[in-house]
Order: structure tokens, then sequence, then C-alpha cells
């Protein structure tokens, strides 16, 4: 089983990320996994956080001569920000963070030291996992993208659009966006919320392709893959809502106009005609593009703060101002590729076994044939 642990808190030292159950052989490249942590700080309407930071990793443990040995890896991204012991209490808790209910359930008497973990600082530990399973999704044929596809009230039209042109377009927009008329919409939604002191939210979508039917199974209501993935990336810092496919429209679809109409042919094998499902039925893989939506709300940190109570003496206050971002739907794309890719790579490593690439390659190519011949 793969799974990983965080550590770190936002102005700390550092922070850190294990990643135990990945098998031996695979090639890890460091610039690979500093590209990642380089495009979660992209984005426009992002803060001066990422003007001071330089994200690189350093991996620590569990890789030898740029490979895998089998063991947990340790990595470390180091923050050029450091002041934790030097910053302020903090006693006005902002509405829509962590702070109040933080405080309440550990007992603590300052606010600082519940919003230094529950930042969204921590996601560079995630995003640098996530780079290491992105890199044995890859040796699968598995490509993982993600795009915005809402800003405020703009909406992107990019339903017709291959991956492989989401991807080329999207990189190159300030917001991540694969509809370049829309992407200049959202820079101006985002400088309309800065001008007025405020944030904005909005949806990104995750796309995984060439991920092989049967990840997951109906048997368990925990191993429904779209159950794991959606738990996955609800757990990112302000997500707020996840579907799949079409999602919530379906609901206003007669069953007819909902389902994805079964194809065969003797070169594709099984196919779908169309991907309203994204990818999931039963809560088992059925061959077609993932697709997962996200809604991100605003950030909770307003330079025009809303009312709140000092939890000392009680009183009617504004809530505290921290350094942060008008809008990070972007970055929260990318943390979203990082956390699937570990789902996805997890679900992968169930199916197929073996402590060595070299084994779990042959175990998903016996697999693969036996699917053909189906």
């Amino acid at each position: 089983m793969l799974r990983y642990l965080t550590s770190g808190e936002s102005h700390g030292r550092c922070m850190l990320a294990i990643l135990d159950g990945m098998p031996a052989g695979l090639q890890i490249d460091k610039s690979d996994i500093d590209r990642e942590l380089s495009r979660r700080m992209q984005g426009y309407g992002r803060g001066k956080r990422m003007s001071i930071e330089s994200d690189k990793v350093k991996i620590l443990s569990g890789v030898r001569k740029s490979v895998t040995i089998g063991s947990p890896i340790a990595m470390m991204i180091e923050n050029v920000d450091q002041s934790i012991e030097r910053l302020g209490v903090v006693l006005h808790p902002r509405p829509g963070h962590a702070d109040l209910a933080g405080v309440l359930k550990y007992g603590l008497k300052d606010v600082r030291s519940v919003l230094e973990r529950a930042s969204a600082r921590e996601t560079v530990a995630r995003v640098s996992v996530g780079a290491v399973c992105k890199a044995l999704l890859a040796g699968f044929g598995i490509k993982v993208t993600s795009h915005v596809v809402i800003i405020g009230g703009v909406e992107a039209e990019t339903e017709s659009l291959p991956f492989n042109r989401i991807v080329k377009i999207c990189e190159k927009s300030p917001v991540r966006c694969a509809d370049i008329k829309a992407s200049g919409a959202m820079c101006a939604e985002i400088d309309r919320a800065r001008k007025n002191g405020d944030t904005i939210g909005g949806v990104f979508e995750i796309v995984i392709k060439g991920v092989p039917p049967g990840l997951g199974s109906y048997t368990q209501w925990d191993r429904r893959m779209d159950g794991v993935l959606a738990k996955a990336v609800m757990s990112i810092q302000a997500v707020k809502g996840v579907s799949f496919g079409i999602g919530f429209e379906a609901a206003n679809r007669m069953g007819s106009a909902v389902h994805d109409e079964i194809l065969h042919d003797r070169r594709r094998g099984f196919s779908r005609k169309t991907n309203k499902a994204g990818g999931i039925e039963g809560g088992v893989t059925n061959g077609e593009d993932i697709r997962i939506r996200a809604v991100m709300k605003p950030i909770a940190t307003l330079k025009r703060p809303l009312a709140s109570i000092n939890i000392r003496s009680k009183k009617g206050v504004y809530a505290t101002v921290e350094r942060s971002d008008v809008c990070a739907v972007p970055a929260a794309g990318v943390v979203g590729e990082a956390v699937s890719a570990v789902e996805i790579a997890n679900a992968l490593i169930e199916k197929f076994g073996g402590d060595s690439i070299g084994e779990m390659k042959r175990n998903f190519e016996g697999y693969l044939e036996q699917v053909r011949r189906f």
C-alpha cells in the first residue's frame, strides 16, 4: 500500500513528506519534482509569498543514484521565510478558516498555532509526493493534468478539447485555462477582487488519461475509486465540492441522457461513445479518461476583513489579515493533480503488486492482454 505523511508549518524551517510503499527501480529525476513545485507557485492572483519562496526539493532517503530502492522516501522543502518564532500572537480568528475551530479543538491560546499548519503551504509536501507518483504512472502510460474551468462568474469553453491540447494551452495561460478568451476575463475578475480587498474562487478540472479498466472495486464502499479520489481532492485546503464527469448536471437529465453507450471493435476492444461518467462506473475505472471537477471557495484571508471576536476578551473585532492570495484556483489544480496521482498510483500498485517496477510491469502487461482477449 502506498501512503504518505506531511509535516511542517507555514513559516517554520521546512515542509517534510515521507512516502512509503513505492516499489524499487523507479527512476527519479529531482528536476521533475522541482518543476511540479514551480507549477504550484504560479498563477495570476497569487500573493507576495510566491515571490519570496523558491521551492526546491531535497531527497533525504529512499532513493539511491536517482532510483528508488523500496524503502520510505523522505523529502524536504526548506522555507525561505522561517519567521515562525518571531511572529506575534493572533487573537482574531478569520471566518472561513480553521482558526477558531482549531483553538477550540486543541485548547490553544494563540491562533498562530493553528494557522501555521492549516495553511495551504502544506501542499508543497503533497506536490512533491505527487511528482514521484506521476513518475510511476508515466511508466504505465498514464498522464495527469489540470485546467481551470471557472473563476468567479467566467466559465471556459473546453468541452471539445483533447487532452494534449488542454495541456499545451493551459500551461501558457496565467490562470491555467485552456480557453484563451476566458483566461483574459478571469484575470479581469481577479483584478476586480484585488481592488476591492476581496478574494475569488472557482472550479478546476483534473484529467487522468491512460488509466486501464479495473482499478478500484464495487465490492466495498471504501475501495470505490471515485470515493477514494473524492476524499483526496476534498482534502485540499479550500475545496468545498467534488464531482465526476457531468457531475451535478446529471440531476437535470433523464437516464438516457446521462449514461455512456458501450461500443466494441477488434482494435480498441470495449469503449464508450461518450464520457459523462468521468471514467468511473460502479466505483471501478472503465478505461476512459477520469475527469474530476472541484470547487474552490474564495480564500478566507481578506484585505477588508469580516467581523470576528477576540478569543481572550470576547469583544467584537475585525479578523486578522495575513499575507495571502487573491485567487489560488490555478495552484489548487496542480495540487489536485498531485493527490489524484497518489491515489491512482496506489490503486495500480494494489492491483498489479510487486516490490519492483519490473515485476509490476510484467503483471500489468499480462492483465492488458487478458482484457484485449476478453
